[in-house]
């Protein structure tokens, strides 16, 4: 008879012995069955493809605020950076001078007027004797002319009033157009002279405001001989999307204005311009933008998820499939341009393949699969397992 403590050594290792041969006769039990995993079955669509294209804002209207008329600025009468109106009063120039000359060629008005009146009564008359024989006809027409002239002076002085008007009026410097004024490179006391070089203010109008885009010429090229061969069919009229720097949609969407005639030798690009209606002020000059330019539609495209699309290491991209048998294929593909979350297929599939887009890391080339439609309601659960008999005593 052994000791207590050696028996119970003995059916402790009895019992390891026992659960190791348990565990051996699990694992050599049947293979797990076919992989689950999730398809999408291919269905040829309508499809507008589009371009992001990059692109910065331009203001719809820009005016350069100068003087016409020289002088010391006596006021300025708006608030730099505010909204002003075609018209609004800007700037305010000493005008002394030229009231002073309106004031001159007002009088040389008058006096003009009154010698054509004293001419015209003068004719008057003198047309009156030359009907009797009064006076003689070289008379008659001398009054008739001296009438002309004194008409043709008060023609030419009432001609320097307005001139003279006009410069006054160009004392007062308005708003050429509408829009938001920037900073003033002038100051009250300041001089300017007519026609200087250096603007006094900037107006930009800001709604509407333009986008300007490059996009390659080399692409505009491969759409036009796509729309030759029939492949797309022309689509111009899409609204163009705004997305801003931080990645977010502009409220508004755009319309293509036009695009240039010819390409950029040093870009070998070209460029397009975006009106997008802005009266939230959100887009200012400058920034920097992309947009979502439509450039066709295709007929009967092919669309597949980008789950389910691999690349190899250089760069060739393929997809899983369940083929007829129900096993695991892999198709080399084509695809060209993303649309949404989806790749846009060129080669490599057809309607009513089924692509795998769930399950990939668990399966394998020829492997049979349960495929499960994406999107569809999953299979009532199996019945719960029924218990355990008891423990034999």
């Amino acid at each position: 008879m052994l000791p207590p403590r050696f028996r119970t050594v003995v059916l402790s290792m009895a019992l390891a012995a026992a659960l190791a041969a348990c565990g051996g006769a699990e694992q050599g039990g049947p293979q797990q069955g076919p992989g689950q995993v999730t398809v999408v079955t291919l269905k040829p669509e309508t499809v507008n493809l589009s371009r992001e294209l990059p692109g910065r804002t331009s203001a719809y209207l820009v005016a350069e605020v100068r003087p016409q008329v020289s002088g010391i600025i006596a006021r300025r009468l708006f608030t730099e950076g505010t909204e002003v109106k075609a018209g609004q009063v800007l700037y305010q120039i000493e005008d002394a001078s030229y009231r002073a000359m309106a004031a001159s060629a007002q009088a040389q008005v008058q006096r003009a007027t009154a010698n054509a009146e004293q001419a015209r009564l003068a004719a008057r008359r003198i047309s009156e004797l030359a009907q009797v024989n009064a006076v003689s006809a070289q008379e008659n027409e001398n009054a008739q002319a001296a009438l002309k002239t004194a008409e043709a002076d008060l023609a030419s002085a009432r001609a320097a009033l307005q001139q003279a008007n006009v410069t006054l009026g160009y004392a007062r410097i308005t708003a050429p157009i509408s829009g938001r004024i920037g900073k003033s490179s002038v100051t009250q006391g300041a001089l300017v002279t007519a026609n200087q070089a250096d603007a006094l203010a900037t107006v930009n109008q800001l709604d509407p405001i333009y986008v300007d885009l490059t996009q390659s010429a080399a692409e505009l090229m491969q759409l036009r001989r796509e729309l030759a061969a029939g492949k797309l069919q022309a689509n111009n009229q899409m609204p163009v999307k705004i997305l801003l720097e931080d990645g977010s949609t502009f409220n508004h969407d755009g319309v293509l204005e036009f695009s240039e005639v010819s390409v950029d030798p040093a870009t070998g690009s070209f460029g397009l311009r975006i009106k997008v209606d802005n009266p939230e002020g959100v887009l200012m000059p400058g920034m920097y933008v992309r947009a979502v330019v439509g450039t066709a539609t295709r007929e009967q495209a092919l669309l597949v998820p980008m789950q389910g699309v691999q690349r190899d290491p250089k760069g060739a991209t393929s997809a899983m499939v369940v083929d007829a048998e129900g096993k695991v294929a892999v198709r080399p593909i084509q695809v060209s341009q993303t649309v949404g979350d989806k790749w846009l297929v060129e080669g490599g599939l057809a309607a009513g393949d089924k692509v795998i887009v769930e399950g990939l890391q668990k399966i394998g080339p020829g492997m049979p699969v349960n495929a499960t439609e994406k999107g569809a309601q999953p299979a009532a659960a199996a019945a719960a397992p029924t218990a355990a008999p008891a423990d034999a005593k």
